[in-house]
């Protein structure tokens, strides 16, 4: 259906089949089989899903970088993204319940205070594809999530030019990103005020040392590391300070998990009680060797992967190549800090032939680590499973 397209014909079909989906019904994972590699402007060959506009997963090749490349850093659009953005003309709005109204150049952004850092961009819905049973969205397997390095002025800074007014309760945060059709709500997002003052909440106009690209959020995107994508809101034009709590579309209805410790339920019932997704769980992904790998008996075998945490950093990474039976502890690789992930590594001399189920389990450094068995809820968020990979060892 689909091979080389260009940016235009990208938003044209893209605009087609959102529009399609909301006036039919059509189940967003209608295309999610395909996963046809495609290059897009600025990106290199990703994996196309078209379930709704411009969702395309990295391959796990990538992921044997500590930072992802910009080309091959994952993307997700809720609506429709702008075709081009005009500097000249581009203002980022600051208004609401503030002292002073302002209108930013990204001149004016640079010249406050910057911050950088490396954190891991993720997809609520990553991992998605491995429900079961299976739930409707974009069926991602591992490569809705990359780590970047990002550059930026703080929020807070920005705010407090503007000046808080006595009262302030939410902050808003809206991008250039349009919906399809009239009946499907903006895409807004909001952080509480205490939140949004946090000295790591960044407005990024650099991902790895160069500008955001057009698929990733250009000019701007907001930065809330450790919390899942669905904040960062992309291509931002506008934030608006309230003095009453927020209850837009995608606040109160949607991005949202069972308000219970596991953040789960039954499979295939509803939870009760419902609260926002925020913060990432910990995490851990095997690149190498890949599922089904044939493997020389007695020769020495490296086992790496990543592993992250919503901002409390990694402090030990177990590896099994038996199914469970025995644990090794893995290496680490260099520390980007607490929002980043870490590469990990092992080595395993297997002796005799036959099928193994290779397993990693990450743990935080506030104990908190990843399930043996899978938790599911409805939206299909926050998959972090123990994974296993089979290999054959000849």
């Amino acid at each position: 259906m689909f091979g080389k397209l260009t940016r235009r014909d990208f938003i044209k079909t893209a605009g087609i089949i959102t529009a399609a989906s909301a006036i039919n019904g059509v189940p967003h994972d209608l295309f999610a089989q395909e996963k046809k590699m495609v290059r897009f402007p600025e990106k290199t060959d990703l994996m196309l899903l078209t379930s709704r506009p411009t969702q395309l997963e990295t391959p796990l090749k990538y992921f044997k970088e500590l930072v992802t490349p910009n080309e091959a850093l994952f993307v997700r659009w809720s609506m429709l993204p702008p075709e081009s953005v005009d500097l000249a003309e581009w203002r980022l709005t600051v208004s609401g319940h503030v002292n002073k109204e302002m209108r930013l150049s990204m001149s004016d952004i640079k010249k406050l205070p910057a911050a950088s850092y490396a954190a891991v961009l993720q997809c609520s819905g990553n991992g998605r594809s491995f429900f079961e049973p299976r739930i409707l969205g974009g069926q991602w397997s591992n490569g809705a999530m990359g780590n970047v390095v990002w550059k930026g002025a703080r929020l807070k800074d920005i705010l407090n030019s503007a000046g808080l007014k006595p009262g302030a309760v939410d902050v808003t945060f809206n991008g250039l990103d349009r919906p399809a059709v009239p009946t499907v709500p903006d895409f807004v997002k909001s952080l509480a005020v205490d939140k949004a003052l946090e000295d790591e909440i960044i407005v990024a106009y650099e991902m790895n040392g160069e500008p955001l690209t057009m698929l990733n959020g250009f000019p701007v995107r907001l930065i809330v590391p450790g919390w899942y994508g669905t904040y960062w809101v992309k291509a931002l034009s506008e934030i608006t300070v309230l003095n009453k709590e927020y209850d837009g579309f995608f606040m109160k209805t949607s991005y949202r998990i069972p308000d219970n410790p596991c953040a789960c339920v039954e499979p295939g019932t509803r939870p009760k009680k419902t609260i926002s997704i925020t913060r990432m769980v910990t995490r851990s992904v095997v690149v190498e060797p890949v599922a089904d790998s044939r493997i020389k008996a007695n020769s020495v075998v490296r086992i790496m992967g990543i592993a992250f945490s919503g901002g409390y950093g990694i402090k030990d990474v177990a590896v099994s190549t038996d199914n469970g039976k025995t644990w090794h502890q893995a290496a680490f690789g260099k520390d980007l800090g607490r929002y980043s992930w870490v590469q990990w590594f092992h080595e395993w001399r297997p002796e005799k032939q036959g099928r193994y189920t290779i397993m990693a389990r990450a743990t935080n450094s506030i104990g908190e680590s990843q399930p043996f068995d899978s938790l599911w809820n409805p939206s299909g968020y926050s998959w972090n499973k123990i994974e296993r990979i089979n290999v054959n060892v000849e």
